[in-house]
């Protein structure tokens, strides 16, 4: 009788995703198609666990990401929610102001349990207008203050899904040449993105990154 082939170690991880209600933290998480028939509820703590995989060049890993079901206010997620937390996403919205000015809130949350994990910043829906975005690229500061990597994401369009939870891989096993050798299993986007825009952005990010850090607390729009 032919031998089975051993089953192949899956490494696994919680990852904390925070952020204002209407983030888009729910979106980002189901455009990866890999979780959504195995994800859990957890009724106590009123939160969804989607296992999403990502298959490296070191093996497969699985992290299982840890959303509020509901419109979560700073403060009043549960201890349980971050305990045993090993890396984190904290999430704002580029369309509103409000939503950046409380990642501090979120960001001392997360340390006040899980202490320093590793933690991506991210800026959502920069597939809107530019019109249409409050919070400019080039005032987006609150990672460099406190040690983050920050990228800029579109759930709705897919863009830069894959790089945060890239990422978080490097570091959690400290291997910066880890890659993902398939790519992600993603909902098709819903909307498209403008790729000139994209490098506006992203030119406006190195420019901000090259700049030494404002002396006063407050983040400018």
């Amino acid at each position: 009788m032919a031998q089975q082939p051993a089953e192949k170690t899956i490494l696994t991880f919680k990852l904390v995703l925070v952020g204002d209600g209407g983030t888009g933290k729910t979106t980002f998480v189901k455009r990866h198609l890999t979780g959504e028939f195995e994800k859990k509820y957890i009724a106590t703590l009123g939160v969804e666990v989607h296992p999403l995989i990502f298959c490296t060049n070191l093996g497969i890993i699985c992290f299982n990401v840890w959303d509020t079901a509901g419109q979560e206010k700073v403060g009043e997620l549960r201890d349980g929610y971050y305990i045993q937390g090993q890396c984190g996403i904290i999430m704002f919205d580029v369309t509103s102001r409000i939503t950046y000015k409380n990642v501090p809130n979120w960001h001392h949350d997360l340390e006040r349990i899980c202490e320093k994990i590793p933690t991506v910043l991210c800026g959502n829906k920069v597939d809107v207008k530019p019109e249409e975005r409050k919070v400019k690229t080039g005032a987006v500061n609150f990672h460099r203050k406190k040690n983050l990597q920050y990228f800029e994401i579109s759930a709705k369009s897919n863009y830069n899904l894959e790089k945060p939870f890239l990422w978080l891989a490097r570091r959690l096993l400290n291997v910066m040449n880890l890659v993902f050798v398939t790519a992600p299993a993603l909902a098709p986007a819903e909307v498209t993105i403008d790729p000139d825009l994209m490098a506006q952005y992203n030119g406006e990010l190195a420019r901000a990154e090259a700049i030494p850090l404002p002396e006063e607390e407050e983040d400018q729009f």
